[in-house]
């Protein structure tokens, strides 16, 4: 750093103010060269910052928009499984009023129905025995035929089942889209705060890069005052220079006044002048 003090400025020779001048001049142009270079580097990384803040709120934007379709299938979804649970629960109640469930199927009871007659054709029975069989005949072939009506009548369950199971199948697709939306809604979120994180980086960046710019820039400053400050010495002695000359030729005026006065006298008094001294009363407007 090029500095002076205010003895320095008073006692310095001129040419040791000049050179001073000079150096000042010049490291103030360094200084200011270097803070324009940190200002621009500064600029660039707030430029960047903004970048990357504009980055990160596309993310936020991208991953607030994902979550609202999140939050719509997630509704559908919830719906469609509210409604399949109310079509199961018919489904089961059906079930029940018709007893499916509980007893024998069809082919069971045909072919108990085909024993008994076997039975009965192939056995020798007595009265009672094959009265007996025959009751028991009749029941089975009722029973078959109860079955059966009730099985008729199943048609209707089986639609309702097929109906609860597309509506759970449905709900199964926005759950997947849920699923879907939710990671991509969240890499956004990651990236946004990546790209936050970088943000927060090059600011930091940016701020380290302003304080450098704005300590070139004082010192260029103070730089510039003091360079100021010896240029204004330097006027102040080039005018006590030119005052001192102007009073030195001031003196030689008079001197040469006088002496011409005095020869002047002497040309008076009858003395012969010479050429030299008839020049000087030229000079003076005595002669």
């Amino acid at each position: 750093m090029v500095s002076v003090t205010e003895d320095e400025l008073q006692n310095k020779s001129k040419g040791e103010l000049i050179k001073l001048a000079g150096q000042l001049r010049d490291r103030r142009n360094e200084l200011n060269q270097k803070a324009s270079k940190r200002a621009s580097k500064r600029d660039d990384l707030n430029a960047k910052t903004r970048e990357k803040v504009d980055e990160a709120q596309e993310h936020r934007e991208k991953r607030d928009e994902l979550n609202e379709k999140v939050q719509e299938h997630k509704e559908q979804r919830n719906e469609l499984n509210a409604e399949a649970n109310e079509l199961f629960d018919r489904v089961e109640e059906m079930k029940s009023d018709l007893e499916l469930d509980e007893g024998k199927d069809l082919e069971e009871l045909e072919s108990e129905i085909e024993d008994l007659e076997f039975k009965q054709q192939t056995e020798v029975l007595s009265t009672e025995e094959e009265r007996e069989l025959i009751e028991k005949i009749e029941g089975k072939r009722e029973e078959y035929q109860q079955r059966k009506e009730k099985l008729d009548q199943s048609d209707e369950l089986e639609d309702l089942v097929e109906e609860a199971e597309e509506v759970r199948a449905e709900a199964s697709r926005h759950h997947e889209k849920v699923t879907e939306l939710a990671d991509k809604a969240q890499k956004h979120h990651n990236q946004m705060i990546e790209a936050y994180r970088e943000a927060d980086d090059i600011r930091d960046e940016a701020d380290e890069m302003h304080e450098k710019f704005v300590e070139a820039q004082e010192s260029a400053d103070q730089h510039h005052e003091d360079f100021v400050r010896v240029q204004k010495r330097l006027r102040e002695l080039d005018k006590q220079e030119e005052e001192e000359r102007k009073s030195e030729k001031e003196k030689e005026r008079e001197k040469a006044k006088e002496e011409a006065e005095e020869i002047y006298q002497q040309f008076k008094e009858g003395e012969t002048l010479d050429t030299e001294d008839l020049m000087k009363l030229q000079k003076t407007g005595l002669l």
